[in-house]
């Protein structure tokens, strides 16, 4: 047996063993009551397994070919001319904000002190690299039906200072990003999609994160599709693209693939800031940056997922259509709704208690862990009243543009439940009777 013999034996014993270990686990019948009704969860074959091991096999393990193959896949499904591979959700929303700070882009760079513009109904990360940097996160109030941001309250947030707007889609339920891009294109500023949360959303029939000048996704476990860990930055603008590359590679100016030296054909002949001409080029550093690259055993699991990723979003939309009829003349709740334009790929399904129910939040949220269904808050619900910003002074560090009313209403009466592809009727079912039958008692 030869090496690419042995590479197909060993591939095919991987494929055996997940119909023989794997999947059963799908097949399990469910029983109420007793089996998790997980918020989320993986879905997978051997497909993504078989990837893995053939990834592990090149020993590669760094950025490499399945993840040229990722990036291109991810950039076509969007279409955007360029996708960035990271490690992270979280670290793809500090690169697209970084990449803003670029000397690269002049006066539009953002710099410290200098305004952003966001919401502080949702997840830390998206908000994280703006304080961090030391410009000033400016808040705006939401709206209680989308939990996105109230696109009434923009002109009044922005400044003289203000550079940028970076929001995210929450839940899959894409905000007016007509109307926010609208707002960005007449005062000059930059527009990050946050899409963690809303891959495979569309706005007007675009997708969402393709609107912007930057769209970011997140491939954790829970979301859209996964790789375990892993993210990724899109665009299409050319700049843009080379200095989030950039950053993302430990700032360097070399734009060489991992292991190829002198593509430019000059790499020891030009002079770059004060150093001596000739200075290697692969050691000049035109940012500050991180080492934020996935790796390839990622990647390979990304490209598996990123075939089936069409069927995720025909799946996410049937179980919310199935929660939605089952919940929606159940009055203590206020349930989601959406932008006439919108078309979410919904992450989850958030369910607000409306005054007078004669419940609270987490009267719900502990019936239901009980009856061992998995429940979320919406993330921080108002980052501002959490401790990382007890160091913090208003009107300094960050700024308050509008009352955050809506935001303290999602923050202490919503939550959500789960509706991800690998969840069948079943689960559906017994979470709308386990929501109506807590609702009617409680009535």
């Amino acid at each position: 047996m030869n090496a690419e013999e042995l590479k197909k034996d060993i591939l095919a014993k991987v494929a055996e063993y997940y119909r023989l270990v794997e999947a059963p686990k799908k097949d399990a019948a469910f029983v109420p009551g007793t089996s998790r009704v997980n918020y989320a969860g993986r879905v997978f074959d051997e497909t993504e397994m078989t990837n893995l091991v053939d990834a592990s096999l090149e020993f590669w393990l760094t950025y490499g070919r399945w993840s040229r193959q990722f990036e291109k896949g991810l950039a076509d499904y969007l279409g955007t001319r360029f996708a960035l591979l990271v490690n992270s959700g979280s670290s793809a929303n500090l690169l697209a904000f970084m990449t803003l700070t670029s000397p690269l882009l002049g006066e539009r760079r953002i710099r410290r002190g200098d305004e952003v513009i966001t919401v502080a109904a949702g997840f830390p990360t998206t908000i994280a690299p703006i304080v961090q940097y030391g410009a000033v996160p400016v808040f705006v109030d939401v709206e209680l039906g989308t939990a996105n941001i109230d696109v009434s309250r923009l002109e009044a947030a922005v400044s003289p200072k203000t550079k940028a707007v970076m929001l995210a889609h929450t839940l899959g339920n894409p905000f007016d990003v007509r109307a926010v891009k609208d707002f960005c294109d007449r005062h000059g500023l930059w527009l990050v999609e946050d899409n963690c949360d809303a891959l495979g959303s569309k706005f007007a029939g675009r997708f969402t994160g393709a609107w912007g000048d930057l769209g970011t996704s997140s491939f954790y476990p829970p979301h859209h599709m996964t790789m375990g860990e892993g993210g990724a930055v899109y665009t299409d603008n050319p700049l843009l693209k080379k200095i989030a590359l950039s950053i993302r590679d430990w700032g360097r100016d070399c734009w060489c693939e991992s292991g190829v030296d002198n593509t430019c054909g000059c790499r020891f002949t030009k002079q770059f800031g004060r150093l001596p001409v000739g200075y290697d080029h692969k050691y000049v550093y035109g940012h500050f940056g991180y080492n934020l690259k996935a790796t390839d055993l990622q990647a390979a699991v990304g490209c598996a997922q990123l075939e089936k990723f069409p069927s995720f979003v025909e799946k996410r939309k049937a179980n919310f259509a199935r929660l939605y009829e089952g919940l929606k003349d159940v009055s203590a709740l206020r349930l989601p709704e959406w932008h006439p334009e919108a078309d979410p790929s919904w992450f989850g399904f958030l369910m607000t208690v409306r005054p007078g129910a004669g419940f609270t939040r987490n009267d719900l949220a502990q019936h239901l862990e009980s009856h061992n269904i998995q429940t979320r808050n919406l993330f921080a619900g108002n980052i501002l009243r959490h401790p990382c910003f007890d160091t913090l002074v208003e009107g300094v560090d960050y700024r308050v543009a509008s009352p955050l009313d809506n935001t303290d209403v999602i923050m202490s009466d919503a939550l959500w439940i789960g509706l991800y592809p690998g969840m069948g009727d079943a689960r559906i079912d017994y979470m709308v009777e386990t929501v109506r039958a807590f609702c009617a008692a409680r009535a």
